[in-house]
């Protein structure tokens, strides 16, 4: 089916977040009942991880199939406005509690026929998704699924690749940048395709060093996330990672993330050839190389769809 693609912009203090609608020609928004899917990219990153503007990507691939996509530029990334500069205070407090609120909430206003948004996010945006639904009551009850790739909590692995990229590149190097000029930019530098404030920065290293706690209130999302567990309020989730991400979704990792969440209903996938893929997929090829399409996209694609009928057959 063909695609269209909308860009909507929703007010946020002083600018607006960029929030990318992404469906079939046919669909009506209006009269859809199957639930929508939001995603959210990772550190160093914006929506267009997911999607291209000629078709290419897991939320196009997704729309062709009849559902409705939306793709979340966080403040200051990707077409949101203004870009990071000088001065820019964000962090990642401010995506947890609030624009992954304002952006649920606006979907489902787009939708009056449906009472839950699947998830899907990329690295550390699976790890603010599960931020968000652990401090949430409202999303333990109105998200419909969570699926993350390469999401990990914590880097434990020990690599001289993870010495490099992350004890020395990202723990050092970007942060004297980052303090030097006021932000991260990672674009500039080849570090990644958008850029970074300092307190996200900053922030996200003493997550993967240390507590899952909030910087800003003190909320103890670790604690949280077990609460969460034991009241069996976590939603059905699927957790990718590629034996070719050595470092920033390494499967150790993301094994480890699933632990530490105490996920039940969930799903663990490796993506490697010697399981039946194509490639031994990197961090961000397992979004973005061609054959993904082809591969476990397929699958993806299948596990949407059987969770609407399922939805449909309680």
């Amino acid at each position: 089916m063909p695609i269209v693609q909308v860009s909507h912009f929703i007010p946020y203090l002083s600018g607006k977040l960029h929030l990318r609608e992404i469906r079939s020609s046919e669909v009506d928004t209006a009269e859809l009942v199957r639930p929508p899917i939001l995603m959210l990219h990772g550190a160093m990153s914006n929506g267009r991880v997911f999607y291209s503007e000629k078709g290419r990507g897991l939320a196009c691939f997704l729309a062709e199939a009849g559902f409705v996509v939306y793709v979340l530029d966080t403040q200051g990334r990707g077409l949101s406005t203004p870009k990071l500069q000088r001065g820019f205070k964000g962090g990642q407090g401010e995506v947890i509690r609030d624009q992954l609120p304002l952006i649920h909430h606006y979907i489902l206003g787009l939708h009056p026929k449906v009472s839950q948004v699947h998830w899907c996010g990329h690295s550390w945006g699976g790890v603010l998704m599960a931020s968000a639904i652990s401090r949430f009551p409202l999303f333990q009850e109105s998200v419909a699924s969570l699926l993350t790739f390469g999401s990990k909590r914590r880097i434990k692995v020990r690599s001289m690749k993870k010495w490099l990229m992350v004890d020395l590149g990202w723990n050092k190097l970007a942060q004297a940048i980052a303090w030097s000029h006021g932000y991260l930019a990672a674009d500039k530098w080849r570090m990644g395709m958008d850029n970074e404030s300092r307190q996200s920065l900053a922030q996200s290293i003493d997550w993967v060093r240390g507590d899952w706690v909030d910087h800003d209130d003190g909320f103890d999302y670790a604690s949280a996330a077990k609460l969460v567990a034991q009241n069996g309020k976590w939603p059905k989730s699927w957790f990718i990672a590629g034996l070719g991400d050595h470092v920033l979704g390494n499967p150790a990792d993301v094994k480890r993330m699933v632990e530490e969440c105490q996920f039940k209903d969930v799903n663990y996938t490796l993506l490697s050839k010697d399981r039946g893929y194509k490639h031994d997929y990197g961090h961000a090829e397992m979004l973005t190389h061609k054959d993904a399409v082809d591969d476990h996209f397929v699958q993806v694609r299948q596990w949407y769809l059987n969770s609407h009928s399922t939805s449909r057959n309680r």
